[in-house]
């Protein structure tokens, strides 16, 4: 064997070994992805030169392969590439501070199409972190050249000499540490693939099996997608989970290069929203399953890929700067985002209704974090709501179930739709419920501004407050259905937004459109001196004995006064707040307020034949009447009543409401 040279690397510092194998990446399983990295990168360059000519022949197909050999203890990745003569050996490998890719983007910088994913160089250094000796086998795509292998034990001494090669390319052959040993696991190396590279344009063998899935989704044209692609491509991202509502493909090139597809998915009350589900890739090289500094907070629920060149990454790959360039991004795919919802806004308001419920949460917490992103959708912000216009029968149509495709063209930057849905097809997809309408929150107050102007009404737990929302219903007062999770934040947020619009829960007060002012004007009992309604204030006063329940009595307005409730509890809205708030603060659930109103309504049929229970004569040697009594435990059951349309009762409140409820059924059944 013919020693061509031996020598020391050039490096910057003679620690830089120590740093490597410590420090260079997190975690050590990266290597493997700067390897192969560096296949790809001289696969590409391999064509780019054939482009130019300077190859003689048909290049074979291109791959690259990776070998194990347990005995050995050796890890090998091979490539058909552009292969290194010993001088680009000693320059590229040698030293450090060189970048094989720079030079060779200046030369063929013209291909602007053919984009190196990475520098050879220090990604291949990453291979000492796993390794205790690297060796190197390559010739060159020049004609005449002479292969040469390289190796080094991990110190700044290596050793270049002939090599047998006789295929175009580079092996890179790892011998790995002892405490290494994983990597020469073929599941192992699989799933790395899978991880770092499945989506690398070249195919990546290991035992004459390709373990990558080589198709890039997000590079293709749209055009030649159909929406079983998409659908595939997130199933295979997001296993397990539902398909989403709709999706994004995203293409530009000025002022930046970025390719992706972004997936609105079916949310879960629980979901994390500041933990990030979008997959970064870099030229089709995985870098993180987290990217907070590209995508804006408010859509980190989104799905999908987002790959760039023009993505800054430290040596890691792994962690991106702030720059100037990821924020314009990042206000690159809000505004995308946001024009095209209101796209689907103005253009199928059915199936934006749709994908309400889900997209919703996107737009709200957008509005909270984002100034522009606000002003951009703050007029297709849609509430659910009880109004029913009456030029139409109240059913809204039947919508498509099927997601549809937007993508970004090419042209003008401007949104198409790729792939329709038609109702026809899908006739039993409405999935919300027949009867609901929607509406922004200016088509409710200019609605509603004759009635009770800047004044919202709304609901948020729609079973347990059924009860008031068909109240106000039969009045002619509209409510809104504010039941996202989200809610309780924004509707603080809207008050900020609108200073003028004061909203009201459902149950946190009356107005006087709901009391029947005419029946509160009562004649005074001489024998008293107190009106029906006071007499029923003591009543019920007396009955519960609780202090901290302000009990008033007033007339429900209603053409039925039987379909009214009997009593209701009410929870101002600003001690509700208060006291929700503390609760999140403390990080403990809001408890029921011991301090509430109980509102009786003296126009119910129960209320005003109570009155009259209360009123028998007949006294008992106890002191009370039996129907004094009756009336006593009636009260209790009314209380009751109310408050279950409100909380649950603990385990001793239903044991106690159970056992007055039998009271007062076996007192009613007495003869």
């Amino acid at each position: 064997m013919t020693i061509l040279e031996q020598g020391n690397i050039t490096i910057h510092t003679e620690n830089i070994f120590p740093i490597i194998k410590k420090s260079l990446y997190t975690d050590h399983e990266i290597f493997l992805r700067e390897l192969i990295s560096n296949s790809v990168d001289a696969i590409q360059k391999l064509k780019m030169v054939s482009y130019a000519g300077e190859v003689d022949g048909e290049l074979e197909e291109p791959e690259i392969v990776i070998t194990i050999d347990k005995d050995n203890k050796t890890l090998s990745i091979s490539d058909n590439g552009i292969g290194m003569t010993a001088d680009e050996v000693k320059k590229y490998i040698n030293q450090v501070a060189f970048s094989s890719a720079e030079e060779f983007i200046q030369k063929y910088q013209k291909d602007a199409d053919q984009q190196i994913i990475g520098h050879f160089g220090l990604g291949f250094y990453s291979s000492f972190m796993v390794a205790k000796k690297v060796e190197i086998d390559t010739l060159s795509y020049r004609a005449g050249s002479q292969a040469v292998h390289w190796s080094c034990d991990g110190s700044p001494a290596f050793e270049l000499t002939d090599s047998t090669r006789t295929q175009r390319g580079t092996t890179v052959t790892l011998t790995l540490q002892d405490e290494e040993q994983e990597y020469i696991e073929s599941m192992r190396i699989k799933q790395l693939v899978k991880a770092y590279c499945d989506f690398m344009p070249v195919s990546i063998k290991l035992d004459g099996e390709q373990i990558n899935k080589q198709r890039a989704l997000w590079k293709e044209s749209p055009q030649n997608l159909t929406t079983e692609d998409y659908l595939e491509f997130y199933r295979y991202l997001y296993p397990f989970q539902e398909d989403p509502l709709l999706w994004v493909h995203l293409n530009t090139d000025y002022p930046f290069l970025l390719n992706g597809i972004l997936y609105f998915p079916k949310l879960k009350p629980d979901v994390d929203v500041t933990k990030g589900n979008i997959k970064l890739f870099c030229n089709q090289v995985f870098v993180s399953d987290h990217c907070e500094e590209v995508i804006p907070k408010f859509l980190m629920p989104l799905r999908g890929v987002i790959d760039s060149p023009d993505i800054p990454l430290n040596v890691s790959r792994s962690a991106l700067t702030n720059d100037r360039t990821v924020r314009r991004i990042a206000d690159f795919i809000a505004k995308k985002v946001g024009d095209r919802l209101k796209s689907l806004y103005n253009e199928g308001r059915d199936e934006y209704i749709r994908c309400w419920q889900d997209v919703g949460t996107f737009v709200k917490f957008g509005s909270l974090n984002d100034d522009k992103f606000k002003k951009q959708v703050e007029d297709i912000i849609i509430y659910r709501t009880t109004y029913q216009p009456e030029s139409t029968t109240g059913e809204t149509p039947a919508v498509a179930e099927t997601p549809t495709v937007e993508v970004q063209s090419q042209e003008g930057d401007a949104w198409q739709e790729v792939t329709s849905t038609s109702t026809e097809d899908n006739p039993k997809s409405n999935i919300q419920n027949s009867t609901s309408n929607y509406t922004t929150l200016k088509e409710y107050l200019e609605r509603n501004k004759e009635h009770h102007e800047n004044r919202v009404f709304y609901c948020n737990d729609e079973a347990s407050q059924a009860t008031y929302v068909e109240l106000h219903k039969n009045q002619g007062l509209e409510v809104l259905f504010m039941d996202s999770f989200i809610d309780p934040h924004f509707i603080s947020f809207l008050e900020r937004e609108y200073s003028d619009v004061k909203f009201s829960r459902v149950d946190s007060d009356l107005d006087q459109t709901l009391i029947d002012q005419d029946k509160e004007k009562e004649i005074v009992d001489p024998k008293t001196n107190k009106t029906r309604s006071e007499v029923i204030k003591d009543l019920f006063e007396k009955a519960l004995n609780k202090p901290k329940v302000n009990i008033k009595t007033q007339a429900l307005k209603s053409d039925d006064a039987q379909g009214t409730p009997p009593a209701m509890v009410l929870l101002p809205e600003a001690m509700r707040r208060l006291r929700e708030m503390t609760a999140l603060l403390q990080q403990q659930n809001a408890e029921f307020p011991e301090e509430h109103v109980l509102i009786v309504n003296t126009a119910h049929p129960l209320i005003e034949n109570l009155y009259d229970l209360s009123q028998g004569s007949i006294v008992q040697s106890s002191g009370q009447s039996p129907s004094a009594e009756l009336a006593n435990l009636i009260c209790q059951h009314v209380y009751d009543l109310a408050l279950m349309a409100q909380k649950g009762f603990d385990a001793e409140g239903m044991k106690a409401f159970v056992e007055r409820s039998n009271q007062v059924l076996t007192r009613l059944t007495q003869r």
